[in-house]
Parts: structure tokens; sequence; C-alpha cells
């Protein structure tokens, strides 16, 4: 679904410091609406982590944001990944079409690729645990149907050329950017820390507004691996954060204690939500009170993830139990 706002964005960019440039992309979702695609000097082109989402004009884009700092998708040598969502590998195949490049990425990358080989079955399956996790069967067809028909947000097949795995590094012409694996948001993730500048392009693991999400389905406590990579990503002493939406920022202890805070709190209130009733409670019941937002069209898919994750979480830690019933329902350990 689109929003007015998210229409009205064009692409711009910016020079953040020498030899690195921020390509801030449009989005056509709701509170959401650009991401950052950063362009780093290489030799005779750069190398472009993230592409941005792939919808009606994006190119156009691309390539106005790109003209404003004087480059140019042909000059794309690497196209560097942080993760497999949409919004950050969706316009990979049309660069590559136009440069040549190479894609790297995490070979973790299921969540996205398993839709693209058969999106009928993830769609099927997304409906499943949707009435598995207590949304009413009218509003979950209805659902279903309309994100079935929405645009999937990428051009097309990733082929990957080099995986990003620890360790791994990205040759660029203000050192290398190393690969850390911080898996949480998304199976796939990755942070890129060059310990020369103490620069962290961090993707969505951290964010300049803290507002972490969590990809379900494809690991198993994807809550407890993103608090696991906020260590990591604390312990790398970083001073300047590229973050795959928002601005640059400088305080990283600051956003991974009010990150950890933020996670905490959804934990309580998961808990909190529970010690209320002596019924058991499904996710779909418990979302509102999480996120103390009524589930709407427009964020329910997001929460009811989100509070899915969370409730996996808090089993993993023995805090809650689930019951054998249909659909599924959770209390108090």
């Amino acid at each position: 679904m689109t929003s007015g706002r998210a229409a009205r964005e064009l692409g711009r960019g910016e020079r953040v410091v020498p030899g690195v440039w921020r390509l801030r992309l449009p989005l056509p979702w709701p509170g959401v609406p650009h991401c950052n695609a950063w362009a780093i000097a290489a030799g005779d082109g750069i190398v472009l982590v993230d592409t941005g989402m792939h919808q009606p004009g994006s190119m156009a884009h691309l390539e106005r944001a790109m003209g404003m700092v004087h480059l140019r998708p042909e000059l794309v040598r690497h196209v560097v990944l942080t993760h497999a969502h949409v919004d950050h590998c969706g316009q990979a195949a049309p660069i590559v079409s136009r440069s040549g490049a190479e894609v790297w990425m995490h070979p973790d990358h299921r969540h996205l690729t398993a839709f693209l080989e058969d999106a009928e079955a993830m769609w099927n399956r997304r409906l499943e645990v949707a009435l598995q996790s207590g949304v009413p069967e009218e509003a979950a067809l209805e659902a279903s149907a309309r994100r079935r028909k929405a645009d999937t947000g990428i051009a097309g097949a990733i082929h990957v050329d080099r995986e990003l795995t620890e360790g791994v590094t990205v040759p660029t012409d203000l050192g290398d950017f190393t690969v850390i694996e911080t898996p949480g948001h998304a199976p796939s993730h990755v942070c890129l820390y060059n310990a020369e500048h103490r620069m962290l392009v961090s993707g969505d693991h951290l964010l300049g507004r803290v507002s972490p999400y969590f990809e379900v389905g494809f690991s198993p406590d994807p809550v407890g691996e993103f608090l696991a990579s906020l260590d990591r990503v604390e312990a790398l002493d970083a001073r300047l954060v590229l973050a795959g939406h928002g601005r640059t920022f400088t305080d990283v202890e600051g956003h991974v204690r009010a990150t950890r805070q933020e996670i905490r709190r959804r934990l309580d209130r998961l808990e909190q939500a529970l010690e209320g009733t002596t019924e058991p409670r499904t996710a779909f019941e418990l979302a509102p009170d999480v996120f103390e937002t009524p589930l709407t069209q427009q964020n329910g898919s997001w929460l009811l993830s989100e509070t899915l994750a969370l409730l996996i979480h808090a089993r993993r830690v023995g805090r809650i139990e689930k019951v054998d019933r249909e659909p599924d329902r959770f209390r108090l350990a």
C-alpha cells in the first residue's frame, strides 16, 4: 500500500565525508518514507551498499540522487547488501544489468529467496501463521488477498557473486570495511565496519530512530540474536553510523542502550498483558497491548510479526509457555 507522502518523495544525494555519499531513496510505506543506499569511493568507481526498493520510477530516483553528487549507476563495481529485505536489495538486478557489478550478500537469505522461488507457497504459509496467531479468518483472508496483489518490491532474482560472511572485507578508498554478522532483524543481516575511520554501516540493525524489527520464521530466536548482535556492535567502538534509514549519527553507545531498553520494554509489556488475565491469549490479542496501539491494515502484519518474535524469545528464556490449544495461546510460566 502506498502513501501520499511517499509519492512526493524524491531521490536525493549528499556527501557525508570525503569518499562517502548518502543516497536517500523513496519508499511507499506509511511512517517509513525513505531508505538509504551508501556510495563509497573505490578506485575508478564506487561500492554501493544497498539499493533501495524496486517500484515505478525507482531507478529514476536513484539516478537523481547519484547525479546530485556527480555519480551514476555505471560506476558501481560492487553491490553490497546489508540484508535481504526488498527496501535494501530490490533494485540490485537493474543496477547489475547497467554496471556489470558483482553482488555481495550473506548466504542466509532464504527468507527472501524462498519467496522468489515459490511466492504462492510463502503467501499460504503466512496465511497459516496469521490464523494460528488468532487473526480472525475473514480478516486474515482479506489481508492475504490484498498483499498478494501488491508489488513485490524486487526487480528480479539476485545472483550472489560473493558471500558476506564474518571477517570478509570490502575494499574501498577509505580502507577495508569488515563484515560483522548481525542476525536478528533478518538472518542475512550484516554490518560493515571500517576500523581506520571508526565508521559503521549498520543497515537496519542500529537506527537513529530506535525501532527494532525482527524477521520471524527462519531462525530459532530472532530477538535473542538481535540482542547478541547489539553486544557485538557495541564492542566495535564506532563513532559514525551510516544507517539504513534516517540520518547519520555518532552516539553509538546511547543508541545501543536505547535499543536494548526498547526491547526490554516490549517484553515487559508482553508479560504485563498476560498478568492481567487468567485466560491464555493469542498473539493477535496481545499485539495491541504490547505496542499500545490498535492493529490496522497498515500496521497489522508488522506488529503481529514482532509480537510473535517476542513470544518466541520469552518462551526460550522461560518467562511464558504455550498452551495446547488452537489457535496458539500463551500464559505466564
